[in-house]
């Protein structure tokens, strides 16, 4: 099952306060209250989660417009109008100034409106706006004395908090001494990393208590805790400053850049990077590249932090009772849900690999439905304690394929039964290879030939029609293929002999396969099955290298060079072609195109650029590869909704590529064109509203043809402005 199967759906996010219906009842009102402030306890106490974040939103949303209707029945203590929801770990050590928390949008329109208010509020425009990512973890303030860092305290009420000095002077990004003699308060996030969670999820499992359900309450936990056998990292970043003008130009951005000189991580210095930007246009565009790469930041985010940039502008905005007018919290849709897990199922790889998934109640995880997702090894299956009928949180962070990261024990039921794991190849009967976290089967690619030889000649990858499960089934059982490249070697004769298989049929087959030889490399990258990589990424590889050869030279370094491919992957698809090497070979010896049209990647930019430099400023069609490419060479972002004639929804995308475009699944203001088809949904209206191009899905399959057939006047007809 590949990544794509786990996202059912693209889906509105959970909270719309906008759309949050009123309580009918007092009574309910009040529960909710309750409810909330108890779910709050639990989260800043770092405890496991007694409700998901995206359910939190809503109950809180649903009180906040009650209180709007009926004012009357607003209680004392409402989580609407205090920090921490008036529930946070009180400690005895005051705050020089209050911790307050950040009010919440969840929209783009909701942050303009923010903006609006606030450009009223100062009576002249905002003079810049940061945007940092909105860490997952627990709010602390760092005092230095001379330089020394001497006590550290949570958030707590947001009037004072606890001491948590000693546990946290190991925390990385933190220094016990700056690197100038200061005194001054710095204020932040302790948070767990990825690979810092899976390391604590390690030790706390091994020393035999329940895992963590997700960073946050790792973090936290792991922060207040006072006497454990052990000491699971953690690290730490900066985003303020108790200081009125810390550098010296009354700027937040410099300030932050001031507190990294003295040696303290930063918002700024992680990958996610804090864009100082002209306007809320910009900064919602900021908002929008930290919402959709946040699955490759390797830690938590829940959302983004914007704030106004100059001190004059903070001075005047003022607080609330709770919060900075100055600064806003833009919600992403909530990364870790709780569903009910239905089963666990035991799924074997093209390449012999056992890995156990779980079946999950369809829940909202991320903006999108989620129906399955990764329990990574049998070992690790066992460690978090996790069985079927359990309520279990479900993690899934940007693109990242959803995975379970526990279950909660106090809700399970009492016949569930412990996972047995297979002791044999649930496939084929071999023995099964433990001798790494990742089980194989000992029969390696053998094991899953026929799926394999099914995924390579099917429609997205070499499409081979003809080629069905009941003959690639008498295909392997007769020893006849084994191997993608095994089929080039078919002949008519040796084809009737499988059953029901005769002369014509049989030749018109082998025709088939061999005309398959002149498919791109990208669509042979696809059959290969290759692991971290899909249709789309394997486009992106074939377009950057151009050909097989360079690709297998590449370096990890290489590799890294493509879009989307971070250093796990980068990893993982050089150990793929070395693994494939074989196979590889005997393609290329069997004929096969190895090479993708068009010019790659690297040498297409380049191109672009110096046909731009070389323009008088006109629109450069064709510019780099394709119609699809901005005037600097850059490839447009393109969305396809609905049906394109003539194409599949994967040769939509193809095509987009081939055009010399970037395809993408979701409308956002980064979007450069959206082709509309039939039974196109919400990306079209959305394309609307925010004013981008849409272009009729048969202008886009007229393009295409032109393109195709070198027709420059009709594919810049067509390009035109209508």
């Amino acid at each position: 099952m590949s990544g794509v199967d786990e996202l059912v759906d693209s889906v509105d996010p959970v909270v719309d306060p906008g759309r949050a219906a009123p309580f009918e009842s007092v009574d309910d009102y009040r529960a909710a209250v309750a409810e909330i402030r108890a779910a709050a306890r639990e989260y800043y106490n770092g405890a496991d989660l007694a409700m998901d974040d995206a359910t939190y939103d809503a109950l809180v949303a649903r009180v906040a417009a009650t209180e709007e209707a009926r004012p009357a029945w607003r209680s004392a203590d409402s989580p609407t109008g205090t920090v921490a929801a008036g529930v946070g770990v009180v400690g005895d050590v005051p705050h020089s100034t209050p911790m307050l928390s950040l009010d919440n949008v969840f929209g783009g329109d909701e942050l303009r409106a923010w903006a609006a208010r606030l450009e009223k509020l100062l009576g002249r425009p905002v003079a810049g706006f940061t945007v940092e990512p909105k860490i997952d973890g627990l709010a602390i303030a760092a005092r230095y004395v001379d330089g020394a860092l001497t006590m550290i305290t949570t958030r707590g009420d947001g009037v004072a908090g606890e001491d948590v000095t000693s546990q946290a002077r190991l925390v990385a990004g933190l220094p016990a001494k700056l690197a100038e003699p200061m005194t001054v308060e710095i204020r932040g996030e302790v948070f767990m990393t990825d690979a810092d969670f899976e390391r604590a999820q390690e030790l706390r499992t091994g020393h035999g208590e329940p895992a963590f359900a997700n960073p946050r309450s790792a973090a936290a936990g792991t922060l207040r805790a006072q006497d454990r056998a052990y000491d699971a990292p953690l690290s730490f970043l900066a985003y303020a400053v108790q200081h009125e003008d810390f550098a010296g130009d009354g700027l937040h951005s410099s300030a932050l850049g001031r507190i990294a000189a003295l040696g303290v991580a930063t918002t700024a210095q992680s990958a996610a990077g804090m864009p100082v930007c002209a306007g809320i246009e910009e900064a919602l565009a900021a908002v929008e590249a930290l919402s959709a790469g946040r699955g490759g930041l390797g830690f938590a985010v829940d959302g983004a932090v914007i704030k106004a940039d100059a001190e004059p502008d903070r001075q005047t905005a003022g607080f609330s009772s709770r919060a900075p007018r100055w600064g806003i919290a833009y919600k992403f849709p909530a990364d870790t849900r709780t569903t009910r897990l239905i089963d666990i199922v035991v799924q074997i790889g093209r390449t012999g690999l056992i890995t156990p998934r779980a079946v999950l109640e369809p829940v909202q995880v991320g903006g999108v439905t989620v129906t399955s997702a990764t329990l990574h090894n049998f070992d690790d299956l066992v460690r978090r304690n996790v069985r079927v009928g359990d309520t279990v949180f479900v993690r899934r962070a940007g693109d990242v394929i959803p995975e379970i990261t526990g279950a909660k024990l106090d809700e399970r039921p009492a016949d569930a039964v412990e996972f047995v794991p297979p002791t044999e190849c649930p496939r084929c009967g071999s023995e099964i290879d433990r001798s790494q976290k990742r089980w194989r089967c000992t029969k390696g690619r053998a094991c899953g030939a026929e799926e394999s030889l099914g995924y390579f000649a099917s429609r997205d990858a070499m499409d081979i029609e003809g080629l069905g499960g009941k003959i690639i089934h008498g295909l392997v059982a007769n020893d006849l293929v084994l191997d993608p490249a095994d089929l080039y070697d078919l002949d008519a004769a040796t084809l009737q002999g499988l059953e029901r298989m005769g002369e014509i049929s049989a030749t018109k087959l082998v025709g088939t396969i061999q005309r398959s030889k002149e498919q791109p490399l990208s669509r042979v990258l696809t059959g290969l099955g290759v692991l971290m990589t899909g249709r789309s990424m394997s486009r992106r590889l074939a377009r950057w290298f151009g050909t097989m050869r360079a690709l297998q030279e590449a370096t990890v370094e290489d590799l890294q060079q493509v879009e989307g491919v971070g250093p796990e992957r980068a990893v993982t698809i050089a150990a793929e072609l070395v693994d494939l090497a074989p196979v590889i070979q005997k393609l290329v010896d069997r004929g096969l195109t190895m090479t993708e049209p068009g010019v790659p990647g690297k040498v297409a930019a380049a191109a672009a650029a110096e046909a731009a430099a070389s323009s008088d400023g006109a629109v450069v069609v064709n510019a780099g590869g394709g119609p699809l490419r901005r005037p600097d060479g850059t490839p447009m972002t393109v969305v396809v909704t609905g049906s394109v004639p003539g194409l599949s929804r994967n040769e939509g995308n193809e095509a987009v590529e081939r055009l010399g475009g970037k395809s993408s699944g979701s409308v956002s203001a980064k979007t450069d064109l959206v082709v509309v088809g039939e039974k196109a949904g919400s990306k079209a209206t959305k394309a609307e509203q925010l004013g981008i191009r849409i272009m009729p899905a048969e202008t886009f399959a007229a393009l295409l043809a032109a393109h195709g057939a070198g027709d420059e006047a009709e594919v810049e007809r067509l390009m035109a402005p209508a």
